[in-house]
């Protein structure tokens, strides 16, 4: 049987443009509504990929997103927001774009189109055995990502996908294929709408599941956030009232401030109360 891109597929709806804005906004609605359902139907494929993950990261290694357009930047989106949501450092979660940065912002032409240069891209990073490498392809079929996962494999480092058609060609080039079959976009081939929230979805419960795992997350707080801001800095000042039982906000501030992480200031403060 033929491989068939339901990404690809005719709209199920027509002639959008004589729609009021009301019902393209509803018809819109109304297919993103089925997207976690599609997402449902893949958690045993995202949790198979998040043990082996979290395997390989509790020995030391790294997670790579690799991708193109859309896809490529979701990736960088969500190894973009690991460290200052977990604390963990700069470089754990990497994020790889066909074109490199310009194509962050800008369409870099045929860029997803050479198989050879994903593989370049992650041996810039000097990826290795002891790393994860997941490709993100709506259609899994993007030579980019392919050709950068096949040599993956070739080297014995574990690989993942996640796309949006059943039985993709990436899925068949890796350890871990996540499929999230979501059906035809509102407007035809526009997988930066159903499509995107899918992997947007699967990348959130990957990143989560896996900084949890590696106990980033206390209770149901991220202790180890960052505090590059004020938000932030009122954030973690309240985890710090809430976990020392403390009624003095300036002082949780403070030494807050001070050991740099809610997590530290906790320690630090139950550590001089015992000693």
């Amino acid at each position: 049987m033929a491989f068939e891109k339901i990404t690809e597929s005719p709209s199920l709806y027509r002639h959008l443009e004589k729609m009021s804005v009301s019902d393209i906004l509803k018809n819109i609605n109304a297919e993103d509504k089925t997207v976690p359902y599609a997402v449902e139907k893949a958690i045993p494929q995202i949790e198979k990929l998040i043990e082996a993950i979290t395997d390989k990261m509790l020995m030391g290694g790294r997670l790579f997103y690799i991708g193109a357009g859309t896809s490529g930047r979701l990736g960088i989106v969500d190894a973009s927001e690991c460290p200052p949501t977990f604390g963990v450092p700069y470089g754990l979660v990497i994020g790889i774009i066909a074109g490199g940065e310009k194509a962050i912002t800008t369409a870099v032409e045929f860029a997803e189109d050479d198989p050879e240069q994903g593989w370049k891209d992650l041996q810039q990073h000097h990826v290795s055995n002891k790393d994860v490498v997941v490709g993100i392809a709506a259609s899994g079929t993007t030579p980019y990502v392919i050709g950068a996962l096949s040599k993956c494999r070739e080297e014995g480092i574990v690989t993942g996908s996640i796309s949006c058609n059943p039985d993709s060609p990436v899925s068949k080039v890796v350890d871990y294929p996540i499929e999230v079959i979501v059906g035809p976009e509102f407007v035809t081939g526009s997988t930066r709408m159903k499509a995107g929230t899918a992997q947007k979805l699967v990348l959130n419960m990957i990143s989560t599941t896996v900084m949890i795992q590696l106990g980033r997350v206390e209770d149901n707080k991220m202790v180890n956030m960052q505090l590059t801001n004020d938000k932030l800095i009122d954030r973690g000042t309240r985890f710090v009232m809430e976990k020392l039982n403390l009624s003095d906000y300036e002082l949780a501030k403070d030494l807050l401030l001070k050991y740099g992480s809610v997590k530290k200031t906790v320690e630090a403060m139950r550590q001089n109360l015992s000693s």
